[in-house]
């Protein structure tokens, strides 16, 4: 059953849009762990449970524009939860007008151990609408990294925990010291994600 969960795991990951992203509305260059990835890569660790990991993204607009962002996975359970960070796992960010510039992210997380033993991808989903305008401008998601957790509990130091901002909550953006290149082709969002979150949650219990 692991093997099954793997070759599906390794499928997803084929499926998903992969790191970074560039439009004409602007670029998304992500880091996992300080580390730029570079092009297409994604990030691969294996992880304890609990064990803390940094994701950050550097977004350069190229307008004035509405924003929403988060973090999150395959809307199946809560495989990571949040340590610090400007919002919760799953949770959407809001910033009703953003000036045209490089805004910087970053969420430090955990796996909570509801997926030990098995693999899930943490993805970075965003909208991008001019001001004013209801229709988006660009919508995506993409994997910056898929982690293998494994069935082992982490015993190192963890951050201190940061009260997050609330789903939709409106704020300020946070402009990037330097602005980054390493950029790909821009991802779309598609009903493969949703799709694949049924055929998980199959999976996870057929293998109990």
């Amino acid at each position: 059953m692991k093997f099954r969960i793997f070759i599906l795991g390794i499928v997803l990951l084929f499926l998903t849009n992969v790191v970074s992203a560039s439009s004409q509305y602007g670029t998304i260059d992500v880091y996992y762990n300080d580390q730029l990835l570079p092009g297409k890569e994604v990030a691969k660790p294996t992880l304890k449970i609990g064990e803390p990991f940094k994701v950050k993204i550097d977004l350069t607009l190229n307008q004035t524009s509405i924003l929403f962002v988060k973090i999150c996975s395959l809307r199946v359970g809560a495989p990571y939860e949040v340590i610090t960070g400007p919002s919760e796992f799953d949770k959407k960010l809001y910033f009703e007008s953003l000036d045209p510039g490089t805004y910087t992210y970053e969420w430090t997380l955990k796996p909570t151990g509801e997926w030990e033993g098995g693999t899930m991808p943490v993805n970075i989903w965003y909208q991008i609408h001019n001001v004013g305008e209801d229709k988006p401008l660009v919508q995506g998601e993409f994997t910056v990294a898929y982690p293998y957790i494994s069935t082992e509990p982490y015993e190192g130091e963890i951050p201190t925990s940061e009260q997050p901002a609330s789903e939709d909550q409106s704020t300020s953006g946070k402009p990037a010291s330097e602005n980054s290149s390493s950029s790909a082709s821009s991802p779309a969002f598609s009903l493969i994600t949703a799709i694949s979150a049924l055929v998980l949650v199959f999976l996870r219990f057929s293998r109990q």
